[in-house]
């Protein structure tokens, strides 16, 4: 029986990669903000990825209970806004999370280590590609952990620790009303953005149409932690268009996404962009 940690464990992504290895017999030991209600055949210990002092009395308790086979982060926020309008604290919260907050998790699993260990990290298909406009705070931070997955992976391959990083696309985690949520506020308190709201919306739902589920994330998260030589990058429901952007040039790229988003201004008694 294996043992591992996951981040983010009552998240959709989250709790359905608990539910995959609990329910082939690992013993699963969870972080989260808040634990579970105790019906779940897993641990859930509260913890803010934020706070250092709070991972490591976490910690403590994960280290009372033996080695690891691994560690699988889950955990993740998302935003949307401007880059130029958005308050610090807002723009260094989800660094602290998506980036930061890794970080820190690695740092103090390593010494439980069991030999072999392996480290998932689950990132974005946005991380590879050019951002789009208002997504870009998000795609920024899974880019940056895309890189930091790059560069633990160069480093731990000298301990024999194998690091695999997970490109997701839309995942049918229950997060939609959030995202939509957002994407409203953006669109009625940016002063100095006045975007076509209503292509937006339709840019960001196509995007999120085609989701998958998480269990099926989470099948590839076990391939991820069981294959003898697993792949250093997994890829799962990658969207076209966005594909398809990106292979264009960047200069006709912007011209793309400034036709489709920028609102036509009226000019006496007709419009022009």
């Amino acid at each position: 029986m294996a043992r591992y940690l996951v981040t983010g464990a009552n998240g959709g992504m989250g709790k359905a990669i608990c539910r995959a290895l609990a329910g082939r017999g690992d013993e699963v030991v969870g972080i989260d903000l808040k634990t579970t209600d105790g019906t779940v055949p897993w641990t859930v210990l509260p913890a803010d990825l934020t706070d250092p002092t709070s991972l490591e009395t976490a910690f403590e308790a994960v280290a009372a209970g033996g080695k690891l086979d691994g560690v699988i982060h889950a955990a993740g926020l998302y935003d949307l806004g401007s880059l130029v309008e958005m308050g610090e604290d807002a723009f260094l919260r989800i660094f602290n999370v998506n980036l930061f907050g890794a970080y820190r998790v690695n740092r103090l699993a390593l010494p439980l280590f069991a030999p072999g260990a392996r480290i998932v990290l689950i990132t974005s298909e946005l991380a590879p590609l050019d951002p789009l406009p208002f997504t870009g705070i998000y795609a920024i931070t899974k880019t940056a952990l895309d890189a930091y997955a790059d560069a633990l992976r160069m480093e731990l391959q000298l301990l024999g620790y194998p690091v695999v990083t997970v490109r997701p696309g839309a995942v049918d985690t229950g997060m939609l009303p959030a995202s939509t949520a957002a994407l409203d506020r953006f669109c009625d308190s940016t002063e100095l953005y006045p975007v076509n709201a209503d292509r937006f919306r339709g840019i960001v739902g196509r995007v999120e149409a085609k989701k998958v589920s998480p269990e099926k994330l989470a099948g590839v998260v076990l391939r991820a932690l069981t294959k003898k030589r697993p792949r250093l990058v997994y890829t799962l429901n990658r969207n076209p268009l966005l594909r398809l952007l990106d292979l264009l040039p960047r200069r006709l790229q912007l011209a793309i996404v400034r036709r489709i988003l920028k609102k036509p201004k009226k000019d006496g008694g007709g419009e022009k962009e």
